[in-house]
């Protein structure tokens, strides 16, 4: 895990974004707002994107489908994704190509052919960056953990397409409210080694039996009262 410094990271994106067409921003589906760096949209404000919603075979689908119709108002195309699972490359080309075309366009009428899309990677620790472009790539050129902080450097990633891939490492800010460190915690966006379990799980049970108590009394045959798992907290 990368601390953020506004500031130094700033100008490290910055500076990235020159080598790149477009960026592709791998959230956590089961979290769409709390695996979001916000500072993020101001620093590619002025940049294409596309947003992969990761692990969406994990999530509430009624709610990808509300998240997916957010980021199409907001002018972005999302997609829900499971990285583990064989990416159609060709469509995320064919996307990437629609969202560029008017830049592509100008390059024809310059006579430019150059039909490589260069695309930069980014994404909160543990969002499945490194499996995406393993998954996109065919093969295991980009580390994979499930933990934080995997990969620590960035790196350019061949395809077999049209698609150059820049990795970064994933970068969490140093700030955030409790509701979005809880749910970064949940999901081991944030290293072990700071948390109390125990607390955390208790947290986690009351959340569930607030928003799914029918899934919770499904799963675990518990009783699903919200203000039961309240007593305990």
């Amino acid at each position: 895990m990368v601390p953020w410094s506004y500031e130094k990271d700033q100008g490290r994106y910055r500076k990235n974004l020159k080598l790149v067409d477009i960026v592709l921003e791998i959230i956590d589906a089961r979290i769409p707002e709390s695996s979001r760096n916000p500072m993020l949209d101001d620093i590619l404000a002025d940049k294409s994107r596309m947003i992969i919603m990761n692990k969406s075979d994990l999530a509430d689908s009624k709610e990808n489908q509300k998240w997916i119709n957010k980021f199409k108002n907001d002018g972005i195309v999302a997609l829900p994704m499971n990285s583990k699972e064989r990416i159609n490359v060709g469509k995320i080309y064919d996307i990437a190509r629609d969202i560029l075309a008017e830049k592509l366009k100008k390059h024809e009428e310059k006579d430019i052919d150059n039909p490589i899309i260069r695309v930069m990677i980014v994404g909160e620790p543990n969002s499945g960056k490194s499996t995406f472009i393993n998954n996109v790539a065919q093969r295991k050129g980009a580390r994979v953990g499930n933990r934080p902080g995997v990969t620590q450097t960035k790196q350019w990633i061949k395809t077999n397409s049209n698609l150059q891939l820049l990795d970064t490492p994933g970068v969490i800010w140093p700030k955030f409210d409790d509701r979005t460190g809880l749910h970064l915690s949940y999901t081991n966006a944030i290293k072990d080694e700071i948390l109390n379990i125990e607390d955390l799980t208790l947290y986690f049970i009351r959340e569930l039996a607030e928003e799914y108590p029918e899934n919770l009394k499904e799963r675990y045959g518990v009783d699903s009262n919200a203000e039961a798992v309240n007593i305990i907290l």
